[in-house]
């Protein structure tokens, strides 16, 4: 039995509940299902329990927590940035699970792990719900068509509320389901969607419902994995069609060269054969697998074929980017390239301009043109959701992604190979749509003490932020706000800075909107080194009531670099180089030890938000400084003349 892409979960799961002997056309013996949620609810964790338990670890293998994040950054960081698969061998079933990133951000990687399954598992955290990121990724799965289960993760929080968050859930699949304009039998299929209650650290699972803070009753993971294998058809692709294998992935290995991970559609794809590579341009060059591999738990083994529906890697096409078909060379047919959403937020990155490029310790090795260009068009290739665009400068480039955590991640993953780049403030791509001027929006919500909520809505309101609801907890509110992505820029460091650290805020692309007008999201100018130097204690001292500095003692600056950030709404120049004059008189007070405040440490992305327009943020792999872009100070000066006679002008 086929299923249509376009069913629903449901339609699916009856379908196949309703044949007195199911018929598991295809691959009965395989599922291919993505796992998708919000940030941090859970998913790696999850899939981490499903591997343990399938056996895919030795008995005394080191067990290492979230085994697929393997990128230091997301380690790092703790979210799932690329989407990767793993198979899990449960009881002679091969389950191929695809771990996507929950941030919109990536909203690439999202769309391509979808491309690799035939169902979804939605995962939704027990305490928190549904968010905008889960509506997000939720939409991308109804858009696809594919059959959905519902788990609530993390049942044993002391602030669980189980019940509520089911509900909430199916409320936000029935509007989706309402905007999409999907079929009414869909929608009533939706309200009978199968709910899993879970605990990923625990291991547990159960179709039960457990008490709010309480572990699911069940042993192991049993219940889970059955729910999935009646929701999740199998792969209904024909075995016997001529070949086509969609490239959703790439890959690079020192011995084989680039790699690409593929769906197979259709036919039998074999170590060593002559297939067709659909291209972009509408080409098609015969080439020859050199090298066929498939997944085993967290590993890659050589294999001899792959049929359709499997997940696996192939290798001998030196230049195969993402969305190409691998096809039957007598009927080179093209699958859909993969589509994702239009980038909102850009920024500019160049090579290292400042006096100190190239003088740190332990310097970048990569410091030209050439080799910043020949990186970006490399994430071309893999990163289906940026763009890079020419500017007037030739050593300058208009890096175009979905969001700031996107672009901060290439930025920091440049810097971690060796790249001195200058970055710009980021920035909104904007549109004209009937003659106005048009502007990306964001969902925003935010989940903060009841204590910071007239704080919280007077910062979004002068961001331009407009309240859509409001939900009172126990001790805390939660707020759904539409803000330009703009008011959005710097937003987070400050949001945090006004809940002490215990504000929560997500937020989601939400289309394109009339610009709204000028938005100040800095109330304070910048103190700039007026020349260049080592930074002495003397000048931290006598500067400790202008502002909040970003430097040291001893830490070299040059002119034009922002050394802090000033009290005041307006820049000012200073002179941290400055030493305490010697006189021939001694006094035993003259010099007694003055304690210096430690400077606060920006990191790349938070000096990225506090970036003015004038300015921008040299990064090196040793050091993340923020300056002005004109360095010379009467060039400034003429250039803030200029922009108030236009201003001025315009009135």
């Amino acid at each position: 039995m086929t299923i249509p892409r376009s069913a629903s979960a449901l339609d699916a799961r009856s379908s196949l509940e309703s044949d007195a002997v199911p018929d598991r056309a295809g691959r009965p013996e395989l599922r291919n299902v993505a796992i998708v949620a919000h940030v941090d609810h859970g998913k790696t964790t999850l899939v981490d329990a499903m591997l343990r338990q399938s056996g895919a670890f030795a008995e005394r293998a080191e067990l290492v927590d979230r085994v697929m994040d393997s990128n230091d950054l997301e380690r790092e960081k703790g979210i799932t940035i690329l989407a990767k698969h793993t198979a899990v061998n449960w009881h002679g079933t091969t389950i191929n699970v695809v771990d996507t990133p929950g941030h919109a951000d990536f909203g690439g990687e999202v769309e391509r792990g979808l491309s690799m399954v035939d169902g979804v598992v939605l995962l939704v955290d027990a305490s928190e719900g549904p968010l905008p990121q889960t509506r997000f990724v939720l939409r991308k799965t109804l858009t696809a068509g594919l059959p959905v289960m519902l788990v609530v993760n993390k049942t044993d929080r002391g602030d669980a509320r189980i019940a509520e968050v089911v509900d909430e859930s199916l409320e936000l699949l029935l509007e989706l389901a309402d905007e999409l304009e999907l079929d009414e039998s869909v929608t009533a299929h939706l309200l009978d969607l199968p709910v899993v209650y879970a605990s990923g650290r625990a291991g547990k699972a159960s179709r039960i419902r457990p008490a709010d803070g309480e572990l699911p009753d069940s042993d192991d993971l049993e219940p889970l994995i059955e729910t999935l294998l009646d929701v999740v058809p199998p792969p209904a692709d024909d075995v016997d069609a001529p070949l086509q294998a969609h490239v959703t992935n790439l890959d690079a290995s020192s011995f084989l060269g680039r790699i690409a991970l593929c769906r197979v559609r259709a036919g039998v794809l074999r170590r060593g054969q002559q297939v067709a590579w659909c291209r972009e341009d509408g080409t098609t060059p015969r080439v020859k697998i050199t090298e066929l591999l498939r997944t085993e738990a967290l590993t890659r083994v050589p294999a001899d074929e792959a049929r359709a529906g499997d997940l696996v890697a192939v290798a001998g096409i030196a230049e195969v980017t993402i969305g190409d078909t691998l096809a039957d060379p007598e009927s080179p047919v093209a699958l859909p390239r993969i589509h994702v959403d239009e980038p909102a937020i850009s920024m500019t990155i160049g090579t290292n301009t400042s006096p100190l490029a190239g003088r740190d310790p332990h310097p970048g090795k990569k410091l030209t043109a050439r080799l910043v260009k020949g990186r970006l068009d490399a994430e071309l290739v893999g990163n289906v959701s940026i763009r890079v665009l020419p500017t007037e400068r030739p050593d300058a480039w208009e890096v175009q992604g979905r969001g700031e955590l996107a672009l901060a991640i290439l930025v920091e993953t440049m810097r971690r190979e060796g790249f001195e780049l200058t970055v710009g403030r980021p920035q909104v791509v904007t549109r004209t749509v009937d003659g106005t001027l048009h502007e990306p929006f964001e969902q925003l919500s935010v989940d903060v003490p009841e204590d910071s909520l007239g704080a919280v809505t007077q910062l979004l309101a002068a961001r331009k932020g407009e309240m859509g609801d409001m939900v009172h907890g126990e001790g805390r509110v939660r707020m759904e706000f539409r803000v330009p992505s703009r008011g959005l820029i710097g937003f987070r460091t400050e949001f945090l800075t006004i809940t002490r650290g215990a504000g929560i805020a997500s937020h989601v692309f939400d289309g394109y909107g009339p610009w709204v007008g000028e938005i100040r999201t800095r109330n304070k100018g910048s103190l700039i080194s007026d020349r260049s130097g080592p930074v002495t204690p003397y000048a931290i001292d006598q500067l400790a009531d202008r502002g909040t500095l970003f430097v040291g003692p001893t830490t070299l600056v040059y002119g034009g670099m922002v050394v802090g950030e000033y009290t005041r709404n307006e820049d000012l120049e200073v002179n941290i180089t400055r030493e305490k004059k010697l006189t021939n008189i001694r006094s035993s007070t003259s010099d007694v030890l003055v304690k210096l405040i430690p400077p606060t440490i920006l990191s790349l992305e938070q000096s990225l938000e506090f970036c003015a327009t004038d300015e921008c943020v040299e990064i090196t792999p040793e050091n993340v400084r923020i300056r002005k872009i004109e360095l010379d100070p009467n060039l400034r000066a003429r250039a803030r003349s200029r922009a108030k006679a236009a201003a001025n002008a315009t009135k």
